[in-house]
C-alpha cells in the first residue's frame, strides 16, 4: 500500500458524493490510516456542483485540501472538464461514461465506466451510483481494502438497506474487474 492518496469524488448534488467521500474516509480509518475529508456543493443541494475530497496517508497530513488528485472521480460533464487538469501524471481519473461525452487531454490513467447505468440496470436503483462508483474507485486503485470498505459502508448505510448497497458495492468491483484505461488517443471523446 502506498504511502498516500488525494482523491476528489466529484459530480452534481443528489448523486451522493459528499457520504460517499466520508464512507471512503472512514474505511481509511478502518485500515489504520490518518485521514482527511472535506466537501464542498453548490447553491442547490440537488444539481448544483458536487465535491468530496479525501486525503488518506501513512503519515502526518499538512493540509486538508487536495492539490493534485492521485485519483479523481467524475461524475457529471462539468465535473470532468473543470477537474481533470487537476490530475497528477501518475494519477487515475474515473468517469461516469453515461452522463460524460467529453474527457479533456490528461497525462494520467483514465477509465470511462457506465457508472450510472450500471446502478440502473445491475442493481435497479440510480440512487446507488455513488456505491457502484466506490467500489469500481477502490478495485482499480486500492486506495483502501475492499474489507474496510464493506465495513464502512454498512455503517454508513439506512437500515433495511444492506442488501441493495452490498449488491451496488459487488457490481463496483466487478465493472473495475473489466476495466481498462483509455488509448491516449481516443481519450477525447466516449461512448
Amino acid at each position: 500500500m502506498r504511502d498516500g492518496w488525494q482523491i476528489r469524488l466529484s459530480g452534481s448534488g443528489g448523486q451522493g458524493l459528499i457520504l460517499a467521500g466520508i464512507i471512503l474516509a472512514e474505511a481509511g480509518i478502518i485500515d489504520g490510516r490518518n485521514v482527511v475529508q472535506t466537501q464542498s456543493y453548490g447553491p442547490a443541494a440537488r444539481g448544483g456542483a458536487s465535491k468530496a475530497e479525501v486525503i488518506i496517508s501513512s503519515t502526518d497530513i499538512n493540509y486538508p485540501k487536495v492539490l493534485e488528485c492521485d485519483v479523481l472521480l467524475a461524475l457529471n460533464q462539468e465535473s470532468c472538464s473543470k477537474y481533470t487538469a487537476d490530475l497528477k501524471s501518475t494519477g487515475v481519473a474515473i468517469v461516469d461514461s453515461t452522463l460524460v461525452s467529453h474527457i479533456p487531454q490528461v497525462a494520467g490513467k483514465i477509465y470511462s465506466l457506465p457508472i450510472t447505468k450500471t446502478a440502473m440496470e445491475e442493481v435497479g436503483r440510480e440512487l446507488v451510483a455513488n456505491v457502484v462508483a466506490l467500489g469500481a474507485l477502490v478495485g482499480i486503485t486500492g486506495v483502501v481494502t475492499h474489507e474496510a470498505l464493506k465495513k464502512a459502508l454498512m455503517a454508513r448505510i439506512p437500515k433495511g438497506t444492506e442488501n441493495l448497497n452490498t449488491k451496488a458495492l459487488q457490481v463496483g468491483f466487478n465493472l473495475a474487474e473489466n476495466a481498462h484505461p483509455l488509448n491516449k488517443t481516443k481519450a477525447q471523446h466516449v461512448s
